[in-house]
């Protein structure tokens, strides 16, 4: 069987780690958190190699990790969750360019409100202004994503529901064995489809 993988992408707030554990749950597939991969390889929270080593340590680190995860062959089939600026980095958009990637995307004003309450601390979230500047800097990156999926208001049962008819996640008596196979990805390309 081939071993897939969906990689979920957003801006911090988006629900990448929620929708990706639901995600994964709902497809018996592993879930991955791309953050708690690097805490673990770096024995230290993101806040604290941001705080020692600054963003770009933390990049550095960021890119490593994911090329490990890429490398890990037999793995079985993941959901795969990117903190908020991975996908902004052009290498780390090289390296997943082969893969599915999912933007999750809803407006700033909500995403604000999301990060507020979710007791989280996130090194770049800044004040409402800085965040939605910086929104707006990540958003042609996010994207370039194979799927845009508009959450806003949307629950993260629907929002997966989303992904996976998009998708074509679930084999069906009349597909088994097509899955993922043969599709044209470019077609889930906002970019190029719209």
């Amino acid at each position: 069987m081939e071993v897939r993988a969906v990689f979920l992408v957003g801006f911090m707030g988006s629900g990448k780690s929620s929708v990706g554990r639901e995600l994964a749950r709902q497809l018996d597939w592993d879930f991955v958190d791309l953050d708690t991969r690097i805490e673990s390889r770096e024995r230290q929270t993101v806040p604290e190699i941001f705080r020692e080593r600054g963003e770009t340590g933390f990049r550095l680190a960021e890119t490593d990790a994911l090329r490990d995860l890429l490398a890990e062959s037999g793995q079985p089939n993941r959901v795969v969750a990117l903190g908020g600026g991975a996908f902004v980095q052009e290498r780390n958009r090289e390296l997943l360019r082969p893969w599915l990637s999912v933007f999750l995307e809803a407006p700033a004003s909500e995403l604000w409100q999301r990060s507020q309450s979710d007791g989280i601390e996130r090194p770049l979230r800044g004040d409402p202004s800085q965040f939605e500047r910086l929104y707006e800097e990540r958003l042609p990156f996010y994207r370039e994503a194979s799927l845009v999926i508009d959450t806003a208001g949307k629950t993260v049962a629907s929002i997966c529901l989303e992904i996976e008819s998009a998708l074509q996640l679930r084999e069906t008596p009349e597909g088994a064995g097509r899955g993922l196979s043969g599709m044209n990805l470019t077609s889930f390309r906002t970019g190029e489809s719209q």
